[in-house]
């Protein structure tokens, strides 16, 4: 019944593309009972690659057997090899006498329940789970005489350990990131939330590389719904390879043709813990220290982990900041160029004369000047990402400080407009999303073309424009705007601003239906004076 469910519509075209690179399917591809033939197999399969180690021996002081384990050198631990595998094995081993099942039988529930001191082990029956799992890290372990062998998890490759982000610093809080090992990100998790109900489900994506993914989200704080939209997504992916967690967010995402970031991601075990408390599901991926989270709004790109380990007050003086540097990032090179351009008349007099004797020599218009400019700058910072880490100072402090000095000096600009670029550059950091940075500076020049067109009419219409599309984005399903659009005051308790942490008692009810209520906690007040004292 299992062949003929393989050959329906639905699984054929997956089959079909992994026989390109398997070669037949995984249940006409099973293990010889030859262990010679086995050997063979591999060794062609793999073309005698020199990283694959092959050990053959015998076992047993009267009924001989023939033995092979296999091992990936490089990504399995070859001192467990040795202490818990070989050790355990080449000692020798009698069968009890009175047996009445086959001797076969008998060997291999020895290796599996007495003879492997080992925790993990799973059965092998065809060559493609081999394969897969032998590339994985895991050991092979072969008999001759059975066509069915153990794979013995001992992955123990070289990595990077848990280190501090260097893409989202903050000045309080956990200082630890993700790495590129999956389970080390998945532990991470677990060590904040200490739940039964944070599951964890695990598939394979990528016809080559068959890359580990893994959803994590906690059971009756998500919407099944949207766990279920993951999964039907996730499966769907048909490529042969995934080599970072950006394959999969261009693949699953709701609307590609947009300037704006559908998903959220983060290297902050913290932040992926605290985005699963709302009813969000997390999405890992091995070989990156990048988590994706689904699904995403416009208002999760412009809040920091920090936001919640500071009182509320700061916080939402920070966030007004950050709200108020993505406009300047956004339209501060468009309002210099449509105010000098077309609205002189909004400008003091002495501020007009001042703009106008430093523009007396300039031979560009104002529109050119910027592009100039801001083209200049992200040459600027571009170089300083890919440069030697070593030079990049000296590299910043030419682009920045000498060209503008120089360029002010030759006339080829004005002394305005390098200090309304720098402001708009540094507004820009202070968007603690990278994605949603790059999406400013993608925005910045045709809002900046519209100035230049119709002056403040032009950027009228381009901030119309954006709000629209803005609107009409879906994160699986979620508004993206919410809970500005459609408008909800519980929503806005976490938006711009931040209200204390004892009034936070409910999760955003656009995402969450099930477990609104997460605390119900009353506000801090000092304790009651005893009436017998005094």
């Amino acid at each position: 019944m299992d062949f003929f469910k393989k050959l329906t519509k639905s699984s054929f075209r997956r089959t079909s593309s992994q026989q390109i690179i398997s070669g037949i399917d995984s249940s006409l591809n099973l293990l010889h009972v030859n262990l010679q033939d086995n050997i063979q197999e591999v060794k062609k399969k793999l073309g005698n690659s020199s990283d694959i180690i092959l050990r053959e021996f015998t076992l047993g002081s009267e009924e001989k057997f023939k033995v092979c384990i296999l091992f990936t050198d490089g990504l399995t631990d070859t001192i467990s090899v040795q202490n818990f595998i070989m050790d355990s094995l080449l000692p020798e081993i009698h069968l009890e006498r009175g047996t009445t099942s086959p001797p076969h039988e008998i060997w291999l529930e020895k290796f599996k329940n007495q003879i492997l001191a080992v925790s993990e082990i799973e059965e092998v029956a065809d060559f493609n789970s081999l394969f897969n799992l032998l590339l994985s890290g895991d050991v092979i372990l072969l008999v001759d005489g059975y066509s069915q062998g153990f794979a013995i998890g001992m992955r123990g490759w070289v990595e990077r350990g848990v280190t501090e982000s260097n893409n989202e610093t903050v000045m309080r809080g956990p200082r630890e990131g993700f790495s590129e090992n999956l389970r080390t990100n998945t532990a991470l998790l677990r060590r904040k939330i200490k739940d039964p109900n944070l599951w964890l489900e695990s598939r394979k994506i990528g016809r080559v590389t068959q890359t580990n993914v893994a959803i994590m989200y906690i059971k009756g704080i998500t919407d099944d719904h949207i766990v279920e939209e993951v999964r039907k997504r996730l499966d769907d992916i048909d490529i042969d390879s995934i080599l970072e967690s950006g394959y999969i967010e261009e693949l699953i995402e709701d609307k590609t043709f947009t300037p704006f970031p559908t998903i959220y991601s983060s290297e902050r075990p913290d932040v992926i813990a605290a985005e699963m408390l709302e009813g969000k599901v997390a999405i890992l991926v091995d070989g990156t220290p990048v988590a994706l989270v689904v699904p995403a709004l416009f208002a999760s790109f412009l809040q920091a982990a920090e936001d919640y380990y500071q009182r509320w007050d700061i916080s939402t003086l920070l966030r007004i900041l950050r709200y108020t540097s993505f406009l300047i990032a956004l339209l501060g090179p468009s309002l210099y160029i449509a105010i000098t351009t077309f609205h002189q008349e909004m400008l003091p007099t002495q501020l007009l004369v001042s703009l106008a004797a430093q523009r007396e020599g300039v031979p560009f218009p104002a529109f050119i000047e910027a592009l100039m400019m801001e083209l200049t700058f992200e040459v600027v910072r571009e170089g300083s990402l890919r440069m030697p880490k070593a030079i990049v100072s000296s590299l910043t402090i030419v682009g920045s400080l000498v060209m503008g000095t120089a360029a002010v000096e030759a006339g080829i600009v004005s002394a305005a407009m390098v200090i309304v670029v720098s402001i708009t550059a540094i507004a820009g950091f202070v968007v603690p999303a990278f994605t949603l940075s790059t999406s400013i500076r993608m925005l910045r020049f045709p809002m900046m073309a519209l100035a230049a067109s119709f002056g403040l009419y032009g950027i009228i219409i381009g901030v119309i424009i954006l709000v629209l599309h803005l609107c009409s984005l879906r994160s699986f399903g979620v508004p993206y705007m919410s809970p500005f659009a459609p408008f909800n005051l519980k929503g806005n308790k976490d938006t711009i601003m931040r209200v204390p942490l004892w009034a936070l008692f409910s999760r955003p009810r656009i995402i969450n239906k099930l477990n609104v209520v997460r605390e119900q906690t009353n506000a801090p007040a000092p304790p009651k004076r005893n009436e017998t004292e005094g």
